[in-house]
């Protein structure tokens, strides 16, 4: 911040020089501040009720286009780059104000076995390209991907070079965060455990061990403490340091996805369309929003577009008569969650037509809709930028992890919607 200050300040006169380093330090003190109050969740900022309603009734607007569908999608800290990934192993970056693309080109396998990976298993002759989760660093250096193929794989952003391969999961890779501020990369995988790594030393760190079943999604801030989701229907926040944990049990529905707002509450979305908000000193959700993601009815077509289209949260999710819903429940399950970080604002994705927005309102506890954004297709992944100006989501006609659900009309791809605050 100093070495900042100082490269602004240059052409001025030695006279001033003294003066200007004491309000050099002084403005680094409050920025320090600043951010230590915002990251310990002290201070959150408000957002959702300066959001103005998203002006285009088209919604999202595709600015990255994939073959197959988009399983993950990530932003760097200074909101300037993206990058996303689909299922046939494609992992692209892009400049966030121009949409220009570039590709990530996956080495031989003479190569990948140089950087650590091990033979594949069974009847495989070749390592699985595709890719199921993305992570970036804080300082912008690495990206992080994971995918069928079991290995974690290192690259640089810089070069778009891959750098090393670890192994250590025995089944598909599902999930990946690093620690905020730091190059410490935590893996959530289909054997049921979560592997800590550090990527500026290349080293393995630790496993950690609790799910009795595949681990989904994952979700870590700048604390050495990680929030996991299983198919064990259990959410839990384990203390890396204490080698602890704490298990949530939600009601009795499957957890699909989950986000910290702060180091002491968090949110998930579940299978039954619904979404709940949590709170670190309970083991049951503080609010539930029931059928999130309605499903349409059978009269409306899911290709419509406009929000006025999109019905309220009225309508139950489950076995329908085929009469009165084109589809199973498939399309309402809540496949993505995210907050912008620091604030109230959050959105959440499923596969019924259409981006929710939301205010988390800590003090009475509980989530109110915002604003429907309509957008084609299963939203696989979402991440809000950290100035909270836009949000990113990747779509795709299948869900993430499966194929039990189609919608042959949407588009592969990475959509992007403003957000204008007030």
């Amino acid at each position: 911040m100093r070495a900042i200050a100082r490269k602004e300040k240059e052409g001025r006169d030695g006279d001033e020089e003294v003066e200007e380093e004491e309000a050099r330090d002084s403005l680094v003190a409050k920025i320090l501040q600043q951010e230590q109050l915002e990251e310990s969740g002290r201070i959150k900022r408000v957002v959702a009720s300066r959001l103005k309603k998203p002006e285009t009734a088209d919604g999202f607007r595709v600015m990255v286009k994939h073959r197959h569908t988009v399983t993950a999608v990530a932003l760097s800290d200074d909101d300037l780059k993206g990058f996303s990934a689909s299922k046939d192993g494609t992992i692209l970056q892009w400049d966030v104000e121009s949409g220009k693309t570039e590709r990530y080109q996956w080495p031989s396998e003479d190569i990948l076995k140089s950087h650590g990976a091990k033979d594949p298993r069974g009847r495989l002759k070749k390592h699985s390209k595709s890719v199921l989760a993305l992570a970036v660093s804080s300082d912008g250096r690495y990206l992080a991907s994971g995918g069928l193929d079991r290995h974690v794989h290192l690259w640089d952003i810089r070069t778009r070079e891959h750098l090393q391969a670890f192994s250590g999961h025995q089944k598909p890779v599902s999930c990946l965060s690093f620690r905020q501020g730091t190059t410490d990369l935590f893996s959530g995988s289909f054997d049921r455990t979560i592997k800590y790594w550090n990527m500026e030393d290349r080293a393995y760190i630790d496993t950690i061990c609790g799910h009795e079943s595949e681990v989904l999604t994952l979700d870590c801030l700048r604390k050495e403490r990680v929030l996991t989701v299983g198919r064990d229907r259990c959410m839990m926040l384990f203390k890396v340091l204490d080698q602890s944990r704490l298990v949530f049990r939600p009601p009795p529905t499957s957890l699909e996805c989950c986000c910290f707002i702060n180091n002491d509450e968090f949110l998930s979305g579940s299978d039954d369309g619904s979404i709940q908000l949590w709170n670190v000193l309970r083991k049951k959700p503080v609010y539930i929003v029931k059928n999130a993601h309605a499903l349409l009815p059978a009269g409306q077509n899911v290709e419509q577009k406009g929000s006025e289209n999109i019905p309220d949260n009225c309508l139950e999710n489950g076995d329908h008569k085929i009469e009165g819903y084109n589809f199973s429940s498939t399309y309402s399950w809540v496949s993505s969650i995210s907050v912008c970080r620091g604030s109230d604002l959050a959105a959440s994705g499923a596969g019924n037509g259409c981006v929710r927005l939301w205010a988390i309102e800590t003090g009475r506890k509980d989530i109110q809709p915002l604003y429907d954004v309509p957008l084609m297709g299963f939203v696989n992944s979402l991440a809000f930028a950290k100035s909270g100006q836009f949000l990113v989501a990747g779509v795709g006609q299948e869900p993430r992890l499966g194929r039990w659900g189609r919608l042959p009309t949407a588009r592969n791809g990475v959509a992007i919607q403003p957000l204008k605050l007030s």
